[in-house]
């Protein structure tokens, strides 16, 4: 389960961010979990959890947020996200897409021209996006 790695990345980074801050206490960590990442949020939050005790964020609060996938075709211009794609996504391929997130150039195409040329903007990764210490 690689929600559990996530986890402990999470709070690895929280940690030492922390430390190299002084801080004596982590109180808030909010986390960003991208789209296409495609992660489970109620096992990274146990994680999380099992995980804090004895630690600087045994007391600390984790936030979730969730980034939407958006694309960018560097045909046209035209951006869109996984909801307006005129591709239907099946969950075997979101599955893939979830491992490899560079393999959506295989599955979509441009909703406005049909190019497989495009970007991804946002939705991808899992990252801290704000904490909050004492």
């Amino acid at each position: 389960m690689h929600e559990w790695a996530l986890a402990e990345g999470i709070l690895a980074s929280a940690i030492e961010y922390a430390e190299k801050n002084d801080a004596n206490e982590i109180l808030e960590v909010k986390i960003v979990l991208g789209e296409l990442q495609d992660v489970e949020q109620e096992i990274v939050e146990f994680a999380l959890e099992q995980m804090k005790k004895d630690t600087l964020a045994e007391s600390a609060k984790f936030v979730f947020e969730e980034e939407p996938a958006r694309f960018k075709c560097r045909n046209c211009g035209a951006e869109w996200g996984l909801q307006e794609s005129k591709n239907e996504l099946s969950s075997e391929i979101r599955e893939d897409i979830h491992f490899v997130p560079e393999v959506v150039h295989s599955f979509m195409t441009c909703p406005a021209c049909g190019s497989r040329d495009f970007e991804v903007v946002s939705g991808r990764g899992v990252y801290i996006k704000e904490m909050k210490v004492r």
